[in-house]
């Protein structure tokens, strides 16, 4: 018997109310996730990770100028119909994230103790020193040296790195089933990069913990997830397992991503591999293919008609007119 999916995304649309008009960041998105595993989210700047992520916790503006369509089944809950008061029990306890920036999500007027037992208090019914234990405990868990006095610290009294792990923390707090890492090692050096990336996978597996993890690092992707999903300006145009991604890339756009990718073997001389042009704006978004103004095999049908999401033989979804061509030719 097949099992359910933690997380069921169906043709999910985020819509913005604009003075342009309305634009749609997020276009039909479909995955899922299951319980233990990882997927990765990959694509430029742009293409519409990060709204993803945010529509998944209904963390955008809908009084003003967000608009959802779709479904996003968390277990057997649409999460997109789900009153305000039932999503706050849902966010930080079932589903957690990590956002890119510590700065901004860790308050600078509360210290880190209090902003992890925030989380725990809210959620859990414990009492004030349960919680205070607990966050002891987390800040244990993830690696803060002398922890019983940096649980009265500020978050500026902390470095970068510590900073980042303090995030984690209060995202782990509460146990959740489906976590959402939002690039949690951006602008970290490569040692506390690993770290964290580690702690992470550590504590997915102890706790059976489904992830999305959102990054530009390709090399992250291939050591930390299971299976990757490719967006570009709102669709996903792949979604593959990720030994079949890389080594048998169909659209041209992770092809093009996958080349990019220094090599140790390398020339010194042969300049890296570049995509051409960059991601249109929702305003000007092409009428067929939306990758075919960047595209080196774009002909007439990508440029009029808009592929669907297909499926091939080894399992490959793939949104291209010209994918069964262009696997012939070496990544």
């Amino acid at each position: 018997m097949a099992q359910t999916p933690l997380l069921q995304i169906k043709n999910l649309k985020t819509h913005f109310q604009t003075e342009h008009g309305e634009l749609t960041a997020v276009d039909g998105v479909s995955f899922h996730i299951s319980k233990g595993e990882t997927l990765g989210i990959v694509g430029e700047s742009g293409c519409g990770k990060s709204v993803t992520a945010q529509s998944i916790m209904r963390l955008l503006d809908e009084k003003r100028m967000t608009r959802y369509e779709g479904e996003v089944k968390f277990k057997s809950q649409n999460l997109l119909s789900l009153s305000n008061t039932k999503m706050n029990k849902i966010r930080g306890n079932n589903i957690s994230m990590i956002f890119q920036d510590p700065l901004t999500s860790l308050n600078p007027v509360h210290t880190i103790g209090k902003q992890i037992s925030e989380a725990i208090l809210l959620h859990q019914g414990v009492s004030k020193r349960s919680a205070y234990n607990l966050s002891l405990d987390m800040l244990k868990l993830i690696g803060i040296p002398a922890p019983e006095q940096r649980i009265h610290k500020y978050p500026h009294e902390l470095s970068g790195g510590m900073q980042q792990r303090i995030v984690i923390a209060i995202a782990l707090s509460c146990k959740p089933e489906l976590l959402i890492a939002d690039e949690p090692t951006t602008a970290l050096d490569v040692t506390i990069q690993a770290q964290i990336l580690n702690l992470i996978k550590e504590f997915k597996k102890e706790s059976n913990m489904g992830m999305i993890l959102i990054t530009h690092d390709l090399g992250v992707v291939a050591e930390t997830c299971n299976r990757v999903a490719v967006m570009y300006l709102g669709k996903i145009v792949e979604i593959a397992d990720v030994k079949t991604l890389f080594k048998n890339p169909k659209h041209p756009y992770t092809k093009g991503l996958i080349k990019s990718i220094p090599k140790l073997d390398q020339k010194h001389k042969q300049p890296l591999h570049v995509i051409k042009g960059s991601v249109p704006s929702l305003r000007e978004i092409p009428r067929g293919c939306r990758f075919a103004t960047r595209c080196p095999h774009a002909t007439k049908i990508c440029q009029n008609e808009e592929p669907s999401l297909e499926t091939k033989s080894d399992g490959n979804e793939v949104r291209c007119w010209h994918a069964d061509k262009i696997l012939k030719e070496e990544v």
